[in-house]
């Protein structure tokens, strides 16, 4: 009896380590987010929407963004081990081997390009695309040079234009260029925010991602950068209403969280601090779904 009890244990124990090892795997909650922005473009676009068809698009652009996380550690797993924030994770701890790993994610992006497909063959393009773009060519890239943050902007940006053009809407519209912009532009404070209080970490790595050539990139330089960006938000808060895809309340709430990203973006080129950094972190974890959410609630 005792000795049933125990393989019980053991075995739950196991479970319980592996469902963990793959969450870390593929990055859940960054994983949650980009489902999210999909979500939203998707309901922007729909004319009518079924739980069906969010539940395949979920679920697709989740396992394409869990096998690009996936794939990510693998190649990137004797850096991880060097970094605090990483040397936990299944590949760089030893947990897992490679092999489990690549097998996963093939499994994962091609059941999730599958459901993508389900919509039309534009939005499994994007998904695909988004997939490679993410860990073929920002991956390596992170430790060639600075250029990577750009690069990574774009799978970073394409799941509002995946939603949008699976609810229906032309993958070369005008509606495509403003939802992916706003992803787009919003990346740069909200990466070089978190560059800039991870730089240690990072550094021992040999990932070098802020702007700035001079000394660690820890500078007016690289915060100006960040202004810059955030600056180009606000014309974007115009689209909406142009472009038709939402109302005048959606414009101005876009406008004012513009304003409130941009003041701190400000702040950080005033005062060049990592406390400053990590208010211009936080300050991007609030503009984001903000803005996404308005944007659906005033087009109902």
């Amino acid at each position: 009896m005792a000795t049933t009890k125990s393989t019980n244990a053991g075995f739950g124990g196991f479970l319980k380590q592996k469902i963990h090892d793959y969450k870390l795997l593929v990055k859940f909650r960054l994983s949650l987010l980009v489902v999210f922005s999909a979500f939203i473009t998707f309901l922007l676009g729909a004319d009518v929407v079924s739980l069906q068809a969010l539940f395949f698009l979920c679920l697709g652009g989740f396992l394409v963004t869990g096998a690009a996380n996936t794939l990510n550690q693998v190649f990137e797993k004797e850096h991880d081990r060097l970094m605090k924030r990483t040397a936990n994770r299944p590949l760089a701890a030893g947990r897992m081997e490679v092999s489990e790993a690549v097998l996963a994610a093939g499994l994962m992006s091609v059941s999730g390009l599958l459901l993508l497909a389900s919509f039309n063959p534009e939005t499994a393009l994007l998904g695909a695309l988004s997939l490679i773009s993410y860990a073929f060519i920002y991956t390596p890239m992170k430790r060639v040079s600075p250029v990577a943050v750009w690069i990574g902007a774009i799978p970073g940006a394409l799941p509002m234009a995946i939603g949008w053009v699976a609810a229906g809407g032309n993958i070369f519209g005008p509606e495509v260029v403003f939802l992916f912009s706003i992803q787009f532009l919003w990346q740069f404070p909200h990466f070089w925010a978190i560059a800039w209080v991870a730089y240690q970490d990072y550094s021992k790595a040999g990932f070098y991602l802020l702007p700035s050539k001079k000394l660690d990139g820890r500078d007016k330089s690289t915060a100006l950068q960040t202004v810059f960006y955030a600056l180009l938000l606000l014309p974007m808060s115009f689209l909406p209403f142009y472009l038709d895809i939402s109302g005048l309340i959606a414009c101005s709430v876009m406008l004012f969280m513009g304003l409130f990203y941009l003041s701190y973006a400000i702040n950080l080129f005033n005062k060049c601090t990592d406390k400053a950094a990590r208010k211009l972190m936080f300050a991007s974890f609030a503009y984001l779904p903000i803005v996404l959410i308005v944007l659906v609630l005033d087009k109902i």
